[in-house]
């Protein structure tokens, strides 16, 4: 008995979706009314700490992530998300407050 093959031999290769999800690549995507430009990081190059918009809590050094900015934003609107949070964005609001001994990054 051979071992099983988990490569297909050939035929069909899967197709790409204009970059989705993969590391590195940006696209554009509408919200609130603007377009914004999404980059997928990898754990590899996500080397500080973040606070997510989503959810208030802290991206550490090392963990896959989104990068998002307006299109006509400037550098410092870029704002650095948890994928999830990302993909949930709707649902979830961007300004939530933080409580009086939370660290402010």
């Amino acid at each position: 008995m051979s071992p099983r093959r988990n490569r297909s031999r050939g035929g069909e290769k899967p197709a790409d979706h204009a970059g989705g999800g993969r590391y590195g690549l940006e696209r554009t995507e509408e919200w609130r009314g603007e377009e914004w430009v999404v980059r997928h990081l990898g754990g590899g190059g996500a080397a500080k700490h973040y606070r997510c918009p989503g959810c208030d809590q802290e991206i550490p050094p090392g963990v896959p992530h989104v990068v998002a900015w307006p299109r006509e934003g400037d550098v410092d609107d870029r704002r650095h998300w948890h994928k999830a949070c990302w993909n949930a964005r709707d649902r979830r609001s961007a300004r939530l407050q933080r409580s009086r001994n939370a660290p402010r990054y």
